[in-house]
């Protein structure tokens, strides 16, 4: 009987199934797309699984300039981790029917699935600070739960006036501790704690004053503003903004002299590299600058 339950511990083959991203790429911008409202575009690990295969797919092209992280228009951009997959796949009648070994090896097989979810988010989160090119999160409704530590992950948020941010896993009997981690890093320990501690949403205008997201702007304007950072993005040097990000992300980890010592090491390599001189000679001559791109 435990072979015949077990077995759908496992059903989480991405074989034979349509993906739940769209991906489309144009003029050197890459928008992956949360595509299954029908679960409020959960995290399950089918669509972390297409997230990060969209996100890391090619990244070596040296005309990809920007990723786009948004959703199908919906009231949720996402819920979070899907909850079914947490709970497993037992009836909650098998464990009258079996002996307390086989309840042990149901256990383990549970703590397999789970530990295999919050692996591919974990890979997922760094995939996202070590692609090599800014990731953008385009919010218009509610990131919750592991929603809103995937919009924590990105180097920049743009968000609708109508979208909404909380991390309310303890209601559920989940401390949201994986969501945190993003969040702590983005916004003060005061305003993480609240949002942790409570579940209480904190509004789009609150993310703005916290820090969680870089922008808010009218619905009707999100497309267009995302368009603008985009293109003032494309315009720079890839490499340029390579290095810049790789430091960006190490140096937040660093005490304050290190990071200085680091960051002139940073400055001086950028300045011997093609682009660097270019930048500085196309100033110098007063025109634009002819980007090579080379690492």
């Amino acid at each position: 009987m435990f072979r015949i339950f077990a077995t759908n511990l496992r059903q989480f083959s991405s074989s034979a199934r349509s993906k739940l991203t769209l991906c489309s790429e144009k003029d050197g911008v890459r928008n992956i797309v949360l595509n299954n409202p029908k679960t409020r575009n959960s995290l399950s690990l089918e669509m972390m699984n297409d997230i990060l295969g969209d996100l890391t797919h090619n990244l070596e092209d040296k005309s990809l300039r920007v990723i786009v992280l948004s959703s199908v228009e919906s009231p949720v951009f996402s819920a979070g981790h899907n909850l079914k997959e947490l709970v497993g796949k037992l009836p909650y009648l098998f464990f009258f029917f079996c002996n307390v070994d086989q309840k042990f090896q149901a256990a383990e097989k549970g703590e397999e699935v789970h530990r295999e979810v919050f692996n591919v988010a974990n890979k997922l989160m760094m995939a996202m600070i070590e692609a090599p090119v800014p990731v953008i999160g385009k919010v218009n409704g509610l990131a919750a739960a592991a929603g809103c530590q995937l919009i924590a992950n990105c180097d920049m948020v743009i968000c609708s006036s109508k979208s909404s941010f909380s991390t309310p896993g303890a209601t559920f009997g989940v401390f949201c501790s994986t969501p945190g981690v993003a969040v702590a890093r983005k916004v003060s320990r005061m305003k993480a704690a609240q949002m942790l501690f409570t579940g209480l949403p904190i509004s789009a205008q609150e993310a703005l004053s916290c820090g969680l997201v870089s922008s808010v702007v009218p619905p009707e304007e999100l497309d267009a503003e995302v368009d603008r950072i985009c293109q003032a993005i494309s315009s720079k040097s890839r490499s340029v903004i390579a290095l810049g990000k790789k430091f960006f992300h190490q140096q937040v980890e660093m005490g304050t002299k290190e990071a200085f010592e680091a960051a002139g090491e940073v400055m001086v390599r950028n300045l011997s590299e093609p682009d660097g001189q270019e930048g500085v000679r196309s100033f110098v001559e007063k025109r634009k600058p002819i980007w090579t791109h080379k690492d």
